[in-house]
C-alpha cells in the first residue's frame, strides 16, 4: 500500500504539467504516460510524453528523459535534477534513471496502483515484472503518489482500455 509523501507546491505544479502531458499521449494514441526534467533551480529543461505507438515499447518519456540528460547535462547538473512523472518509473526507465545518475523521483501514481487499475481494467499484465523504483535502483530518492492527481491518471488509462 502506497503512503503518500508530502508534495511542495511546486512538486504539484510538475506533476500537474506530467498529467496533462499524459492527456496529450492519450489523445495521440499512445499510452497515458507524461514526464519532465526540472534543474536544481526548478526550471524544466525537457518534457516528454509516451510515444510507444509506433511499436518502439521503449519510447517512455522517462527514458528519454535519461537519454536527453546524458547528451545535455554534465553529471553534477544530473545529480540534482528532479524528475517528474505521471507513473512510477517502470524497471528499464528506472534503471536508465540511475545509470545516468539523475536524483529525486516524484510521480503522480505508483506502480500499486497501476497494477490495481490495470486488473479492474481487465488489462493483462505486460511483459516485464512491475517491480517499484526502489526495487530496481534503491538509492534514488521517490516522492509519490498524489492522491488527486492520481485519481485522474486512473481516468486516463480507463480511457485508454475504452476506446478514449
Amino acid at each position: 500500500m502506497d503512503t503518500p509523501s508530502p508534495l511542495s507546491p511546486d512538486d504539484r505544479r510538475h506533476l500537474r504539467r506530467c498529467v496533462d502531458l499524459a492527456a496529450e499521449a492519450l489523445a495521440a494514441g499512445d499510452a497515458p504516460f507524461g514526464s519532465v526534467l526540472v534543474d536544481a533551480d526548478g526550471r524544466e529543461r525537457f518534457a516528454d510524453r509516451n510515444r510507444i505507438r509506433g511499436g518502439d515499447s521503449t519510447r517512455h518519456p522517462e527514458f528519454e528523459i535519461a537519454r536527453w540528460a546524458a547528451a545535455h547535462l554534465t553529471p553534477e547538473e544530473r545529480a540534482v535534477a528532479t524528475v517528474y512523472t505521471s507513473g512510477e518509473h517502470c524497471p528499464m526507465c528506472a534503471a536508465a534513471h540511475a545509470w545516468v545518475g539523475l536524483d529525486r523521483i516524484v510521480y503522480a501514481s505508483s506502480t500499486p496502483q497501476l497494477i490495481r487499475w490495470q486488473r479492474e481494467l481487465g488489462v493483462a499484465p505486460g511483459p516485464v515484472a512491475p517491480l517499484r523504483v526502489t526495487e530496481v535502483a534503491p538509492g534514488i530518492p521517490v516522492v509519490g503518489p498524489d492522491p488527486e492527481l492520481s485519481a485522474e491518471v486512473r481516468d486516463l488509462h480507463a480511457r485508454t482500455v475504452q476506446g478514449r
